[in-house]
């Protein structure tokens, strides 16, 4: 598939970048790999929250329980 150098210079693709497709209806949507993936991090990050942070927090409260 070749996608007009047009269409490549307003998307940033490189040789070698990878695409994603979708069907939207009967459209068909293409995006860089990137960019699927930048917006799936967005949409899990307020699912995730601060993971690191609250297992510290956790081995705190264990430690300073074997403590008293």
């Amino acid at each position: 598939m070749v996608v007009p150098s047009e269409m490549r210079r307003a998307l940033g693709l490189k040789p070698g970048d990878k695409l994603a497709f979708f069907l939207e209806g009967e459209t068909l949507v293409i995006k860089p790999l990137s960019a699927v993936e930048e917006e799936l991090w967005a949409e899990l990050a307020p699912l995730t929250g601060d993971l690191a942070g609250e297992l510290i927090a956790e081995r705190r409260e264990e430690a300073a329980g074997e403590d008293g």
